[in-house]
């Protein structure tokens, strides 16, 4: 399938969003990555920017279902390829949004390249690979076909 180079990012949920940036932020002194109010979640790099990432996501205080989201850093050759290998295995390639696609979209504020997808358990997952260009967070998330 796709050699994976290792785990790119890691998500956390917390009760108290402001309170948590707080402790990654300055008692752990981690590198804010960015802030996104609206979607109440904040994301560190670890190890310096396009190494690792961890998002913090608040979430309310009565029990609900969780889902969970890892990402796996893998080359940009193999993530283009990605979409029609995960076909070929009977697996749904998905955008940010959920929607299925035939190709990666790009996080232009990292920027980094993804597709996503879903074990049989529900669980999300990514295949991620970071781009050598400059952020252009003012383009949202595109498709790769628009960011080339």
């Amino acid at each position: 399938m796709i050699p994976v180079k290792g785990i790119f990012e890691t998500h956390l949920t917390v009760t108290d969003l402001g309170r948590a940036m707080r402790f990654y932020g300055q008692t752990l002194g981690l590198e804010l990555a960015t802030h996104i109010e609206a979607r109440r979640v904040a994301f560190y790099w670890l190890g310096g920017r396009g190494k690792t990432m961890l998002g913090i996501w608040e979430t309310g205080s009565v029990p609900q279902r969780m889902s969970l989201h890892t990402a796996f850093d893998v080359s940009l050759e193999d993530l283009l390829a990605a979409p029609a290998r995960l076909r070929e295995a009977g697996i749904t390639p998905l955008d940010l949004a959920g929607n299925p696609t035939g190709e990666p979209v790009v996080l232009a504020w990292m920027p980094a390249a993804s597709i996503y997808f879903y074990d049989q358990d529900g669980n999300q997952l990514e295949y991620i690979a970071m781009l050598e260009d400059q952020p252009q967070p003012q383009r949202g998330v595109v498709p790769w076909s628009q960011w080339r």
